[in-house]
């Protein structure tokens, strides 16, 4: 398992963790260990359920608990998952909220499931490279998105989830057809001001969505009978929207500045004070909120701030909350390259095997 860097230190390194292991023996035949819990490797087992996915289970779950209990296995858990002890946690909320996640993962712990991650395709005319990110979740600390590109938007998906919003949900989406021109760095310290520039902004988008839904009605009803439809230029809706987003990328592309100050609002909280000052550039876009149990979802304005080639950032308005997001950079390798000498050693074994 590849975990994220304690909140709020996006920057860092992932943190490895071993699951399990198989060990291949003679005759084709094989064991499973699973190396979860504190009382080393103990009997697993593992199922192919389809393709691009399989599980685990462990046999022996009593290898998982601890002699203190219940207590003794969520303070070990919050020193090894977030960094830290109950008692540096002051916030009742983010209490409560570490608390279900506790709970959550833990009941888990005898049964997982794993599903391949397919990342997404990457073109020359994308605003920085698509990937996995980690990103600062408020109270519920750092999670893994997925950022990609499709024509005039772009999506970020989580990998991992919290209590609110699970993983697989769209997380933010950036209206790239709606780049925001920020005020100057005093005025951007103006809370106020930044919301004002960007629901003037949702209100444009929201008038064109409608007058391209009655364009759309308009073209219906004018279209040819169903044994006749009406042809369709070359290449079809999609490459017409591409178009038009290479031209809107391209304006905005021409119109940004190489970079720009950059500063949060008074007012917006922010896990991580070390973001950068600087930014390239700004679009309008749209984050999830919903509230426990992914109840009554909702997406809300926001501002994507892209930093460089590996950060970027989100302010959810609503909330008044900042998320800084972080390329992951892991080539995900489960071991480091033996030595010369064990390598040497490998070798002899598999000759001695082979005679």
């Amino acid at each position: 398992m590849y975990l994220p860097p304690h909140d709020p230190h996006v920057d860092d390194p992932m943190r490895f963790k071993p699951l399990f292991r198989i060990h291949l023996m003679e005759r084709k035949c094989a064991t499973v260990e699973c190396m979860y819990g504190h009382k080393g490797p103990h009997n697993g087992h593992i199922q192919i359920v389809k393709k691009d996915e399989f599980s685990t289970k462990c046999n022996q779950t009593d290898h998982h608990r601890m002699s203190g209990g219940r207590q003794e296995e969520f303070r070990t858990w919050l020193r090894e998952e977030w960094g830290r002890t109950l008692e540096d946690i002051f916030h009742e909320h983010m209490q409560e909220l570490i608390l279900m996640k506790f709970i959550y993962t833990s009941q888990y712990d005898n049964c997982l499931t794993y599903r391949r991650i397919y990342l997404p395709p990457s073109s020359p005319d994308d605003l920085i490279k698509p990937g996995l990110f980690k990103g600062t979740y408020g109270s519920h600390g750092l999670e893994i998105v997925m950022l990609s590109f499709h024509g005039k938007k772009a999506k970020g998906t989580k990998i991992t989830g919290d209590p609110n919003i699970p993983a697989g949900q769209q997380t933010v989406e950036i209206d790239l057809a709606h780049p925001l021109q920020l005020p100057d760095i005093e005025n951007l310290r103006d809370f106020s001001e930044l919301s004002r520039i960007v629901l003037e902004v949702q209100e444009q988008v929201r008038r064109e969505e409608q007058e391209q839904e009655h364009r759309q009605e308009e073209e219906d009803r004018s279209q040819q009978p169903a044994s006749q439809p009406a042809a369709k230029p070359l290449g079809g809706e999609d490459a017409e929207g591409e178009e038009t987003a290479a031209g809107a990328e391209g304006t905005t592309q021409d119109k940004a500045p190489a970079s720009q100050p950059f500063v949060l609002p008074m007012g917006v909280i922010s896990r991580n004070e070390d973001y950068p000052r600087t930014c390239r550039i700004c679009f309008y876009g749209t984050g999830l909120i919903a509230g426990h149990g992914f109840t009554s979802p909702e997406r809300t304005p926001g501002v994507f701030v892209l930093f460089d080639d590996d950060r970027f950032g989100f302010i959810w308005l609503e909330l008044k909350s900042f998320s800084l997001y972080s390329r992951i950079k892991v080539s995900f390798q489960n071991a480091e390259a033996p030595s010369r000498e064990a390598f040497d050693e490998m070798l002899k074994n598999i000759q001695s095997l082979a005679t």
